[in-house]
């Protein structure tokens, strides 16, 4: 695996040499290009489920500081340098002092989800779609460009649901920070290959709800984030999910709610930083 330091280089090199949107409507027609894919394009042994070099998303500072406070359950509000807030797995139920401006949710409980959010958020962004096809979000607002990879949920009598549950993407000044929401199952080489890089990864870490903890930390492990924040603790003692790791991750309890972190600030070895309240 190349350096993480060179693959920032690599996303600046794209960003340079990706021929940029025509002001005024390509965003609308066609999606950004991902950092986060481009960038694990380049690792070797890596292999795409979707590539769209159309429009290149412009690479912030690697100074510019994103704000990351656990709400509750599985909501994280995401700040961005440029004004933007997002809530993950929004249900209505962790008030702010301001509608957040994003909002994304999944239906695998009730938990998750909201069918009445404040008319005052501006997006709101399911996990799942009302029709037979998955869900796909590929949005910029401000300073963030939000997209979605789909996963299979558990539905009745022990079948699964195709695409009940969607992976948020948020890259935010050069980071890319991922949600699991209610993630059912280990993951393919073809997720993996949707999702690239995540410098920052927020994991359920209930102990079998969503997955048992072997389960969870192989996908963990697998995606190797330099920053792992857990989620959506019901029954188990962290301690459970901890301990599936070896010395190669570090782990640390929070003394507050909140995480600040840039590019920059990103831990050299993946660390596991329990905020509280989880």
């Amino acid at each position: 695996m190349m350096p993480r330091s060179f693959a920032y280089m690599l996303a600046t090199v794209l960003s340079v040499y990706m021929p940029a949107a025509t002001p005024g409507r390509a965003q609308e027609a066609r999606p950004p290009v991902s950092q986060c894919q481009a960038i694990a394009q380049a690792v070797p042994d890596v292999t795409f489920a979707s590539f769209k070099p159309d429009v290149v998303f412009p690479v912030q500072a690697a100074a510019e500081e994103v704000t990351i406070t656990y709400a509750g359950h599985s909501t994280f509000l995401i700040e961005t340098p440029g004004g933007i807030s997002i809530a993950t797995d929004f249900n209505g139920w962790y008030g702010a002092a301001t509608p957040p401006t994003v909002v994304t949710m999944n239906k695998a409980h009730s938990s998750h989800y909201t069918l009445s959010p404040d008319p005052a958020i501006k997006h709101v962004l399911q996990g799942w779609s009302d029709d037979a096809n998955p869900a796909d979000h590929d949005l910029v607002v401000g300073d963030a460009y939000i997209r979605n990879v789909t996963t299979d949920i558990r539905s009745g009598y022990g079948a699964m649901e195709p695409n009940g549950n969607s992976i948020f993407i948020f890259e935010v000044a050069g980071l890319c920070i991922g949600h699991l929401g209610h993630l059912h199952h280990e993951l393919t080489d073809s997720h993996y290959a949707e999702i690239g890089r995540l410098d920052v990864l927020m994991v359920p870490v209930d102990g079998g709800l969503t997955m048992g903890a072997e389960s969870m930390s192989r996908v963990v492990t697998r995606l190797r984030s330099a920053l792992i924040l857990p989620m959506h603790r019901r029954g188990p003692p962290i301690e459970s999910f901890l301990q599936m790791f070896d010395g190669s991750f570090d782990r640390s309890f929070a003394s507050g709610t909140n995480v600040i972190v840039s590019l920059r600030s990103l831990p050299r070895k993946p660390l596991i930083y329990i905020l509280k309240g989880v």
